[in-house]
């Protein structure tokens, strides 16, 4: 049976492996044996885990490109790994850097590229990928028709369940040409004081609005993601005032998240909007207009000014904290 590659997410901070690809693994043992690929040194621990959720097999590449030129050198690998092994297919988490490496390996490969699944199973002619559309009024089905399919992956598709095996590790030697160094990775910094989760892969996202009414009145949304030990991101209309960066904001042409606690704050909630958060397990909503539509999506909602009620809610965490 044709093995089915999967690309390894670590954090940045410790390098333990992601829930996200305990995910991947999960959907992947129903297309086949998953091969776990993972760049950087193997660890005892990260290769227990990955043969928990399944990985028949672990391959390990430690050489400073990966980290250097984090896209390149993956596309790189995974090319070498689909030429070596015949995958039936391969799959990639699906935040930025992984949106990037699947569109470059699909156009490597000269195969189809399927974006943002939930859902995949084993067919007779191929693999077959499930999208939410519409809002998720919709369920599209796809199948790639030329080449090895390369399927992103969203975080929450399926719960991950374990499956234990004993995996064999396999080291791989590869050299990277000239190419790959053309954009090179000079430095990683935290954009505040902190390390904090990646938008689209984190559990708790604090997100604000226009009905934030300032720059300033703005910062209440990292204030509480801090208090959380969550993620903070915009609307729209608050990257386009410049409340927030481009990287953060949270809709259909920004960042899709599907984190398990979601706060909206001062956000109206527009089509393109909700469409990139209503997967949230839960939704809180504050905002002073009963009448917005985020109130629809919302399992708690709090009809009033966010400028008294975040800092009271910010007040009772600090409160609890200090009571433990």
């Amino acid at each position: 049976m044709r093995p089915v590659l999967v690309l390894v997410d670590r954090t940045a901070t410790g390098g333990t492996v992601c829930r996200s690809t305990c995910a991947l693994l999960t959907l992947a043992r129903r297309l086949g044996p998953p091969l776990a690929v993972l760049c950087g040194p193997p660890g005892a621990a990260s290769v227990a885990l990955l043969g928990r959720y399944g990985a028949t097999t672990v391959t390990t590449t430690a050489r400073p490109e990966l980290d250097e030129y984090p896209a390149a050198a993956r596309v790189e690998l995974l090319s070498h790994l689909v030429r070596r092994t015949a995958p039936a297919a391969v799959l990639v988490a699906s935040h930025r850097l992984g949106q990037e490496i699947a569109a470059r390996l699909a156009a490597r490969l000269g195969s189809g590229l399927v974006s943002d699944v939930v859902d995949l199973r084993g067919d007779a002619d191929g693999p077959v990928a499930v999208q939410p559309a519409l809002l998720g009024t919709y369920r599209v089905e796809s199948r790639v028709t030329g080449g090895v399919p390369v399927f992103t992956v969203r975080a929450d598709a399926v719960e991950p369940v374990a499956a234990p095996v004993e995996p064999d590790v396999q080291r791989v030697e590869i050299g990277f040409p000239p190419g790959v160094r053309a954009v090179r990775r000079i430095a990683r910094r935290p954009a505040g004081a902190e390390l904090r989760p990646e938008l689209a892969t984190a559990a708790v996202v604090v997100a604000g609005g226009r009905g934030l009414g300032s720059q300033q009145s703005f910062g209440l949304v990292g204030a509480l993601a801090k208090a959380l030990h969550g993620t903070a991101g915009g609307s729209h209309s608050a990257a386009e005032l410049g409340w927030c960066p481009r990287c953060e904001q949270i809709d259909q042409v920004g960042t899709i998240v599907h984190p398990r606690l979601y706060l909206a704050l001062g956000i109206s909630g527009s089509v393109r909007h909700r469409a990139a958060m209503q997967h949230a397990e839960t939704i809180v909503a504050i905002d002073r207009n009963p009448a917005a539509p985020i109130f629809d999506l919302a399992d708690l909602g709090v009809v009033g000014d966010v400028h008294r009620v975040v800092p009271e809610l910010l007040a009772e965490i600090s409160r609890r904290k200090a009571t433990r």
